[in-house]
C-alpha cells in the first residue's frame, strides 16, 4: 500500500491484493512518519 503522508489522519477503502475483499484502512502520521495503523475487513 502507498500512503499520502501529507494527510495526518485518513480513512479509506482498498481491495485486498490477495482475496479482493474490501478493507477499511486508517493510517495516522506525525511529521511525515507513520505512527498508527488500523485495518479492518469489511465483510460483504
Amino acid at each position: 500500500m502507498i500512503f499520502d503522508a501529507s494527510v495526518r489522519t485518513q480513512t479509506y477503502i482498498e481491495d485486498c491484493e490477495v482475496c479482493c475483499n474490501p478493507i477499511e484502512v486508517s493510517p495516522t502520521f506525525e511529521e511525515g512518519e507513520l505512527v498508527a495503523f488500523h485495518s479492518q475487513s469489511i465483510e460483504q
